[in-house]
């Protein structure tokens, strides 16, 4: 019985001895647990953040603070991920979380102070977009926000934005790849990349970015408003240019202003616009109206050496010759395989030269469809007002006007000559059977003698000159 006590009493002193052990080695086998499993958690979190899976690194470290509200390092880390993403508010709360948990703490007073400075660029630069401050705004988000946010949404939809206003649609194209990288239905980022494309005038890559956005929300109402712009822009610029195929000339014009009307700032596609109508306005002699087209298509690209071609025809029209040698000029200079251009160049450089010989017709006072008849009466009466007998007190002048008279009644009184002057070939001004000097034609012969002159019939005659066709005689 003795024997059975003692060994009960050892087996129970033993049992206690055991129960002790385990009591004080479990907070300490607890302890060593725990860190493994938070420098797990905190491992997971990072890769977690790494590959930009900020939900699923936030949803860790809010396990790990509802499991221990005292873990100062997840709320760093979760403050931390919330700046990135600017959900400023709430990253501030888990900073200052840190700071009570653990005053002093320079890692958090720091980023804490990051998370203000972004916060207030961020407003700055939303104020000066709306402001249209585009360079300033674009500064204070590269420079500070980005920096301090750079999985802030907000931001990158600003930039993207900020580059379309700019008119850097390449910029535009280019940042709101990245974005549609992490979300391929980021609705803004669709239309701001399609409204890029439209204004670099790539209207289907454009439209299937429209469509895209319209497939995931059919009610969006940007989308709506941008793909239903540039269907009509297509449409009423597809109408113009079959109009002017079919020869309806003047509705094509009305097309072409009504397609201008609907998208003043779409630089690339108005270019051909402007284009296409002077044209029209060209094969409709519209010179005047034509001009202003070419010269809104070249204010656009200057480089554009159709319509400095046009151009060259408008001036043409208006009789700005010297205007359309320039223009076709240049044209051919900068196209110097483009044989179309000569002819125009050739036509104009014709009318220049044209325009720089005398006027035989303005100088008789007829059209230039005017008959023989009209032209010998023309020349009478002109020569019996400027003979220098009759004009005693302005001879000079009456003697110059008198040559050029004589000179215009010489050409245009004669069939070949006036047709070849016509065409406009080149025709001396040749003596007419009186004296004079060096070859140009005189009617006064050696000068200083009076002079009468006779027409049919009755007028008193004398003088030294034969006589001219129709019986004009001096």
């Amino acid at each position: 019985m003795a024997d059975w006590r003692g060994i009960v009493y050892t087996a129970l002193l033993l049992n206690f001895v055991f129960a002790c052990q385990l009591l004080l080695l479990q907070p300490l086998v607890s302890a060593v647990d725990s860190i493994g499993d938070t420098a797990a958690l905190f491992e997971r979190v990072s890769q977690s953040v790494k590959v930009k899976r900020y939900s699923e690194a936030l949803d860790d470290l809010n396990s790990a603070i509802e499991a221990d509200p005292t873990l100062s390092e997840a709320y760093l880390r979760r403050a931390s991920i919330l700046r990135q993403l600017c959900r400023y508010e709430e990253s501030e709360k888990s900073y200052r979380k840190v700071l009570e948990l653990k005053p002093k703490n320079t890692v958090a007073e720091k980023e804490l102070s990051q998370l203000l400075n972004a916060q207030s660029a961020l407003e700055t630069a939303s104020t000066l977009f709306d402001s249209g401050d585009y360079s300033k705004s674009l500064e204070y988000l590269d420079r500070v926000v980005l920096v301090f946010s750079p999985a802030c949404s907000k931001a990158k939809i600003l930039k993207v934005k900020l580059l379309l206003a700019s008119k850097d649609y390449s910029g535009a194209i280019s940042e709101t790849g990245f974005i549609l990288k992490e979300d391929e239905n980021n609705l803004e980022a669709l239309l701001i990349r399609g409204n890029a494309y439209y204004y670099l005038a790539d209207h289907d890559v454009a439209q299937r970015h429209y469509q895209k956005g319209l497939r995931s929300d059919p009610e969006h109402s940007e989308l709506k408003k941008a793909y239903f712009r540039l269907k009509n822009l297509l449409k009423k610029t597809k109408s113009a240019e079959e109009n002017v195929n079919k020869g309806k000339l003047r509705v094509a014009v009305e097309d072409y202003k009504a397609a201008l009307a609907m998208d003043p700032n779409h630089l690339a596609h108005n270019v051909h616009l402007h284009l296409g109508m002077c044209k029209t306005l060209v094969k409709l002699g519209r010179g005047k109206d034509a001009l202003t087209s070419c010269d809104e298509a070249l204010n656009i690209d200057g480089e554009l050496i159709e319509a400095m071609v046009q151009r060259g025809e408008a001036k043409l029209l208006l009789e700005d010759w010297e205007g359309a040698v320039q223009d076709l000029k240049s044209a051919a200079q900068n196209s110097p395989q483009d044989m179309n251009i000569r002819e125009p160049l050739m036509r104009a450089e014709k009318a220049l030269k044209m325009s720089k010989r005398k006027d035989w017709y303005k100088i008789l006072g007829v059209s230039k469809t005017a008959s023989i008849a009209d032209i010998k009466r023309a020349y009478k009466k002109l020569a019996l007002q400027w003979h220098p007998d009759k004009n005693v007190e302005n001879r000079v002048e009456a003697e110059e006007k008198f040559r050029e008279i004589a000179a215009a009644y010489e050409v245009l009184g004669d069939d070949e000559k006036r047709a070849r002057f016509d065409r406009g070939e080149d025709i001396e001004e040749m003596g007419m059977g009186g004296g004079g000097g060096g070859g140009g034609f005189n009617p006064f012969g050696g000068g200083g003698q009076q002079y009468t002159f006779t027409f049919e019939g009755g007028f008193p005659g004398g003088g030294g000159f034969g006589g001219f066709d129709g019986g004009f005689h001096f």
